[in-house]
């Protein structure tokens, strides 16, 4: 049972006890994300998540390194569209002393200039890698297909003439506005003193200004398709999907039905494309929710040759999926998505994660329990309307690798792209 303790300046800790456990994690999840950037800051968020753990204002990095490590404790931390998020995990009576440290390095990082200069070559690297890798620049282009100009289409990790020109007055500027108790929770999950984990979360973040919410303007679907030749490789990669219900929404038709298009090998998008006409390597299908949006999402990398063959196919399945969804499919999808609930809740670093989310998008804590009931509650009809409410918005799809030639066109008309591109395409 998940508690949920509000502090007077809106900072949540939510509690998620695991008596059987001998270790925990503590995380500290802010709403600042890439969405909440704008392009001269796009990336800034995760330069931070880079440096928040480059030394505090009493801490050197190797401190701060060495108390975690003393402990025992893994450290880490992400970034995503809505949210960042840092970490630590360790044994379970440390949990206190995991809030009091992350509450140092989120509220005091120092962000030394020497040290953001050594990162900065880091992140750069890591951009480097992402714009050789064709999967990657393929989910770039599929968010730009599906958002246009808007903040949800940023990528993530940044753009690389914004990052050169980051400095540590622009870090400091950003957390002051975004870095606020009511766009804060601290999480704690596993074997945890919860009462201890509370005392530390008070004294840690009480003071911290209450601020507002973070929040922004869900983004409009625009739709269309992008595509980019690379050398990198010989197959061709697509990414092609639709709108779906935002984080918040107790809808979980989309869910069901991406299951049942795609999860797993039996699913009819392995079964035709890969089992039957051996026609790509690897496909899948998922849905990507956030704050205010999400997407379905429809992976597929194979040979140039069979480019046309596979596009043909995907948009048959699509068809055939907008008519009816099998009973077999159906119940498959729904028992997938359960166990993958059930899954998730377990590991406690999953369980921590999805409390954050729902009090930032929802204002409560969702037990798995419901959502497993939602899910149940999916039938064939509910699968239809999602799907057809997809299909009206419009694809988005975006095409990398080795392209064939006139990929583009002959992807417009296999896949009902006629006449449409792709704002700032």
């Amino acid at each position: 049972m998940t508690e949920v303790h509000t502090l007077p300046n809106g900072v949540r800790v939510a509690l998620l006890p695991r008596p059987a456990l001998r270790t925990a994690v503590v995380s500290v999840f802010v709403r600042a994300g890439s969405v909440h950037e704008s392009r001269v800051d796009n990336g800034i968020s995760h330069v931070l998540e880079h440096m928040a753990f480059k030394g505090t204002r009493t801490r050197s990095v190797h401190r701060v390194n060495l108390d975690a490590e003393r402990l025992g404790a893994e450290v880490n931390a992400h970034t995503d569209k809505d949210h960042t998020a840092y970490e630590m995990r360790g044994l379970a009576a440390d949990a206190p002393a995991f809030v009091t440290m992350l509450g140092d390095i989120v509220r005091h990082a120092a962000f030394p200039a020497d040290e953001l200069e050594r990162e900065r070559e880091v992140i750069l690297q890591e951009v480097a890698e992402v714009e050789d890798d064709p999967v990657t620049v393929a989910y770039h282009l599929f968010d730009h297909a599906c958002w246009g100009l808007q903040p949800a289409a940023l990528p993530v990790i940044g753009q690389r003439s914004r990052i050169e020109r980051f400095t540590r007055e622009d870090l400091v500027a950003f957390v002051e506005r975004r870095y606020s108790g009511a766009n804060l929770v601290v999480a704690a999950a596993g074997g945890i003193d919860g009462d201890a984990v509370l005392r530390a979360a008070t004294a840690a973040f009480a003071d911290l200004p209450a601020g507002v919410p973070n929040t922004v303007a869900p983004p409009l679907w625009a739709g269309g398709l992008r595509s980019r030749r690379m050398d990198a490789g010989s197959q061709v990669h697509l990414v092609m999907g639709f709108p779906v219900p935002a984080l918040a929404e107790d809808d979980m038709s989309a869910e069901v039905a991406a299951a049942a298009l795609g999860d797993g090998m039996s699913s009819p998008l392995l079964s035709e494309l890969r089992e039957k006409r051996g026609l790509v390597y690897h496909a899948t299908c998922a849905n990507d929710r956030f704050d205010g949006f999400g997407a379905l999402a429809i992976e597929a990398s194979f040979a140039p040759a069979r480019f046309a063959e596979v596009l043909q196919q995907v948009a048959a399945l699509l068809r055939a999926q907008a008519g009816r969804t099998d009973d077999v499919d159906l119940d498959r999808a729904r028992h997938q998505v359960v166990a993958r609930l059930w899954r998730d809740d377990e590991r406690i670093e999953q369980a921590a994660e999805r409390a954050a989310r729902d009090l930032f998008t929802a204002g409560r804590v969702r037990p798995v329990e419901e959502l497993v009931e939602r899910v149940r509650a999916v039938d064939a009809a509910a699968v239809h309307e999602a799907v057809c409410r997809m299909h009206a918005a419009g694809p988005a799809v975006a095409l990398t690798g080795a392209l064939p030639r006139h990929a583009a066109q002959t992807a417009r008309a296999l896949l009902g792209l006629q006449g449409r591109v792709a704002p700032g395409a």
